[in-house]
């Protein structure tokens, strides 16, 4: 009996020193080892939240992102006349070290933030084509708090500027490995394609392991502005020299209509101006041996024909003439 009971006590040492010497490694058999982390080393924290003026897409884009991203946090909406240096000191607060903010203008054109908090970088993008997940309502499904893979096209090595982005979009997007409130399952993977100079958002639910998706949303493109060297502003490390302003878009869009307007116009003038003043060429002494008939004439030519009418008795006297009585 004590030698069994001394046996149970070396085995619980024993687990006691592999549990603390070993950490991270599992022995699934004799001669094998894998290399397998047991606890939450990359705490990367994402703020999500937006600032006041947000139209009702916008907001739900930023739900749905807080949906996917088990490792998000939000907070209220923030006054932007306070300026956008106050950015920092909320990720500071919440203690995040990364950041999507949604920056709305004349409540028509959405802009995305995404910064590395406190020391950059940070990138700015002009959200187009946006479609959430309760507009499109896909077939695809996910587990809430699965982790994705990340998928990039193969232009994002071919730019300094691409290769950048990638890396903060990887940082921000993966949820870290054993967080808490994520699960251990990859069904659902995020692609980053470039197309016309814009980065194309999907999100799709690995449906086999052949590869067959189907999509689960949300969709937008990404319009790149500017990179910038530090968090929410600072030195300008790339500028996109393709982007074109949304107000500079519905300027030219007013002016082609001006236009428009303003050649209609032009040929309406054009035209009186070549249409000509007599249609016809008569001669005035034409019309000098020209009779017209009694019954034809019209108008005032009915004057030149018109005879006085007797009245009162000589006119009863003229009728009864014609007719052979006698009229007392």
């Amino acid at each position: 009996m004590a030698k069994r009971k001394a046996q149970e006590v070396l085995m619980r040492n024993r687990k006691r020193k592999t549990s603390k010497s070993e950490t991270g490694i599992i022995k699934r058999r004799k001669g094998s080892a894998v290399n397998l982390p047991t606890k939450w080393t990359n705490k990367q924290r994402v703020l999500v939240f937006s600032a006041r003026g947000v139209s009702y897409r916008g907001r739900h884009l930023m739900i749905d992102l807080r949906t996917l991203m088990p490792h998000s946090r939000e907070d209220v909406k923030m006054n932007s006349r306070a300026g956008m240096a106050q950015i920092n000191e909320i990720c500071e607060m919440k203690n995040c070290n990364k950041c999507i903010f949604f920056e709305s203008r004349k409540k028509r054109d959405l802009f995305m933030w995404f910064a590395n908090v406190p020391h950059g970088p940070s990138a700015k993008f002009l959200i187009e084509n946006l479609h959430t997940m309760s507009e499109l309502k896909l077939t695809g499904n996910c587990l809430r708090g699965s982790r994705p893979l990340l998928s990039f096209s193969k232009e994002f090595d071919g730019e300094p500027h691409f290769a950048l982005l990638k890396e903060l979009f990887i940082q921000i997007f993966s949820t870290p490995n054993l967080h808490p409130k994520s699960q251990p399952f990859h069904d659902h993977v995020y692609t980053f394609s470039i197309l016309d100079n814009r980065v194309w958002f999907r999100n799709y639910q690995i449906l086999e392991e052949d590869g067959s998706l189907v999509e689960i949303g949300p969709r937008f493109v990404l319009n790149l502005v500017r990179i910038f060297k530090g968090s929410i502003g600072g030195q300008t490390l790339y500028e996109n020299s393709n982007y074109v302003s949304p107000n500079e878009q519905r300027r030219t869009l007013r002016k082609q209509l001006s236009l428009k307007f303003q050649t209609r116009k032009e040929a309406v003038q054009g035209r009186e101006e070549r249409r000509p003043t007599e249609t016809f060429k008569m001669d005035n002494l034409d019309e000098v041996f020209h009779t017209i008939r009694p019954e034809d004439a019209k108008g005032a030519e009915k004057i030149a024909f018109f005879r006085k009418m007797p009245t009162g008795r000589g006119r009863k006297k003229k009728a009864a003439g014609k007719t052979g009585d006698v009229v007392e």
